[in-house]
């Protein structure tokens, strides 16, 4: 199992542990993870599971490509930073056990 915790904007922690292979976006929703929508089901399509990837994590996890999918969708999203991604394009492995990911205010 792997251990993400998600951080909500006024410090409340969420642990949560889920198999490997899924997402950080299956990982909020199968854990009651407020402010984790995941509308479009986790296509790439509506940005309701953005989340700011701790800075500790940031080179594990990657940034964004500049010419993606995700950082089209995120240019729309409020309270974008250079650490934002979409939890739905956060495929969780055994190097991202332990994985800290902030939830933005605006999320709720």
């Amino acid at each position: 199992m792997i251990k993400v915790t998600f951080v909500a904007h006024d410090g409340h922690r969420f642990p949560v542990e889920i198999g490997e292979g899924l997402t950080a976006r299956e990982a909020a929703l199968f854990n009651d993870v407020p402010g984790i929508d995941g509308d479009c089901g986790g296509q790439c399509a509506c940005a309701t599971c953005h989340v700011q990837v701790d800075p500790a994590w940031i080179d594990l996890v990657g940034h964004l490509a500049a010419d993606s999918m995700e950082a089209d969708l995120l240019q729309f999203a409020e309270g974008t930073t250079a650490e934002s991604r979409l939890a739905c394009q956060i495929r969780l492995d055994a190097g991202l056990d332990g994985l800290v990911l902030h939830v933005p205010e605006q999320q709720y």
